[in-house]
């Protein structure tokens, strides 16, 4: 008998016989195989079974990745099954024979459909296995931001309620006609290219841009975040000088990048000046939506600063949990008059695009306040404590920390429609104590303003001060007793004092500070006092003056500061401060301040623009000099206005 020699083959082990032997011998062989051989067959037949089981029963898994749902698969299984077991009892009982083939023929279908959906998943996986570690975190991480929008959709806030839009006039264009002026008029646009161009490249996102360093730059009023405060500020100047490819790049990083939920702790104020006016202005100038949706996210985040026993909101506030403070060094813990006085505007806006009253409550409470208060000889103190609603240290100041305060009482009744009769009165009183305290002239015959310390007047003017004649200048019309031109004149001559002292320095650019007494006037005379940051409030005033007077020295005022600024204060990284503006080499202080863009500029823009362009019947500008529409619409009442809703 021939001994059967067991080779491998595939991995398995088979008999096989010698050269020459029967098949007889062979069966008998076979028969002759060990237990433990049959037992290995019956185990490897029992394999075979399960993953075929598995290879054909449905997996639902896939067949949702498929999109092949329950009902597509399992229940047509389920039901072929019943209908299966009924027609058997059919054709036991001799009907129903054609059905029974029908239904073998769909269960036949349906299991060749389930093969396919197995084969596509094993494919697919085999492609999953095929990529790197890399691609696979890509694809989770797109899924997951893919969630997100869609619950962010799902979740976020409702949509604003629409609102009839102000009449817009004037929104571009604006040509002086003669080509000198328009000449001027492309110098200034070609300086504003430059400044937002060298952001663009060195400081892009950053609030502020150091155009020496050529890096970002950022102040405590900003907090710690990247918030982009020169992208908000700049839009409308842009958008007025016709550079729209740069207010769209400014958009979509707006669209992209501006997040309010971040942990920064900034001034209520600047926020309020540069930011919600900043976008309220690009909104109404452009239509784009997402400019009120972020002015309205921001505005939420400052609420929370009003949360004071009185009322009078903090100056600072953490836009993420909400926690207001003051300045350490105000007095004795107090807010800031120009700063709490400076929200009158953009809050009234906020309530007309969201019909929440909230906003327009919280300045009329303001006002409220302020007017039952006592106030020595007329004049506001810069200073008020929001826990004792008691005033502060008996400073007044026209200039730094009460500037605006008065501008907005003017600005709210012209923003009104010349309706708000209240805040009209209030303004009226206001400058009329200021001229019998504050305002003087000098030996040499120079009209200043200066300011009220503790019952002494401090013969000092700032450079914040000398917006005070553009507001003379606008508020001249709708004065009481017939005193327009008297107002109108004080204008002029606070326009020409502040004129003085840029011709007064060697850089033909004002010193933030200037005297006049001991012989000096409208000359710095500390060294602290010196410095330039590009700011607008000379040129501004140079502005109002021209369109109310339309005489050409103005524009001449404005060309001389504009060259000036273009000599000594660009650099090949964009505009900067200087430290002395009395020195022939002067020190940089290498800050392009995110209001240089929106102020300096649009104001020199709109010197040398013809008065079509943002005509003041129809545009206020806020003190940041963001255009906001008058409302002529009856949507808002204030109290002590003539109309009524």
């Amino acid at each position: 008998m021939t001994t059967p020699a067991l080779l491998p083959l595939s991995g398995r082990r088979i008999p096989t016989l010698s050269p020459g032997a029967s098949s007889f011998p062979h069966h008998r062989a076979t028969l002759r195989l060990s237990e433990k051989f049959i037992l290995l067959l019956i185990l490897s037949a029992f394999i075979t079974l399960c993953f075929g089981a598995f290879f054909f029963l449905p997996d639902n898994s896939k067949h949702k990745r498929f999109d092949f749902g329950l009902e597509d698969v399992l229940i047509p299984h389920i039901e072929s099954e019943k209908e299966a077991r009924h027609s058997s009892r059919q054709v036991i009982h001799g009907v129903g024979a054609h059905d029974e083939h029908r239904h073998r023929e769909e269960e036949e279908s349906l299991r060749d459909k389930i093969r396919a959906d197995h084969e596509r998943a094993l494919q697919e996986a085999k492609e999953k296995l095929r990529k790197s570690k890399e691609e696979l975190k890509a694809e989770i991480q797109t899924e997951k931001t893919k969630v997100a929008e869609d619950l962010k959709k799902k979740d976020g806030p409702k949509p604003l309620p629409p609102v009839p839009m102000p009449k817009l006039v004037g929104v571009n264009d604006g040509d002086p006609g003669d080509p000198d002026t328009k000449e001027k008029r492309d110098k200034i646009r070609e300086m504003m290219k430059h400044a937002w161009d060298s952001y663009r490249q060195y400081g892009w996102g950053h609030n502020e841009l150091k155009p020496l360093a050529k890096k970002g730059h950022s102040t405590n009023i900003f907090g710690n975040s990247q918030m982009g405060a020169t992208i908000v500020d700049a839009l409308d100047t842009l958008y007025i000088m016709g550079l729209h490819n740069e207010f769209k790049d400014g958009q979509e990083w707006i669209e992209q990048n501006l997040d309010f939920s971040v942990n920064a702790e900034v001034s209520v104020f600047e926020v309020n000046i540069r930011f919600i006016g900043g976008l309220l202005a690009a909104y109404y100038l452009s239509g784009q939506e997402v400019f009120k949706v972020k002015a309205v996210q921001l505005a939420e985040k400052l609420l929370p600063a009003f949360n004071t026993p009185t009322g009078i909101p903090w100056a600072m506030v953490n836009l993420k949990s909400g926690v207001g403070r003051n300045w350490g060094w105000a007095s004795a813990g107090s807010s800031i008059l120009a700063e709490f006085g400076t929200l009158h505007m953009e809050f009234v806006h906020l309530t007309y695009l969201t019909g929440n009253p909230a906003y327009y409550q919280k300045v009329m409470h303001i006002r409220k306040l302020l007017a039952k208060m006592d106030r020595p000889n007329g004049l506001y103190p810069n200073y008020l404590n929001p826990r004792t609603g008691r005033w502060g240290q008996h400073h007044t100041s026209v200039g730094g920390l009460g500037d605006s305060f008065y501008e907005y009482l003017l600005k709210a009744w012209l923003m009104s429609d010349k309706t708000d009769t209240e805040a009209r009165k209030t303004y009226d009183d206001a400058i009329e104590a200021i001229e019998r305290h504050l305002i003087r002239k000098s030996n040499g015959g120079l009209t200043f303003i200066g300011e009220w310390k503790n019952g002494h007047l401090e013969r000092k003017m700032g450079h914040l001060t000398c917006f005070a004649g553009g507001m003379f200048a606008l508020g001249a019309d709708g004065s009481p007793d017939d005193k327009a031109g008297h107002y109108l004149q004080l204008g002029a001559e606070i326009a020409h004092t502040c004129h003085e002292s840029y011709d007064r320095t060697v850089l033909k650019l004002g010193p933030e500070a200037f005297k006049f007494d001991s012989g000096l006037e409208a000359v710095a005379v500390r060294q602290n006092e010196k410095y330039y940051i590009l700011r607008p409030e000379v040129i501004e005033t140079y502005w109002y003056m021209w369109r109310f007077t339309h005489d050409p020295k103005y524009r001449q005022w404005g060309w001389e500061a504009a060259q000036a600024i273009d000599k000594y204060c660009r650099v090949s990284g964009g505009f900067s401060g200087v430290k002395d503006v009395y020195s022939s080499n002067p020190t940089y202080d290498d800050v392009q301040q995110s209001f240089f863009l929106a102020e300096t500029l649009k104001y020199l823009y709109l010197l040398f623009s013809g008065d079509e362009l943002l005509p003041l019947e129809n545009w206020v500008f806020n003190t940041e000099a963001h255009p906001l529409p008058v409302l002529h619409l009856g949507n808002i009442t204030l109290p002590g206005s003539e109309t009524q809703r």
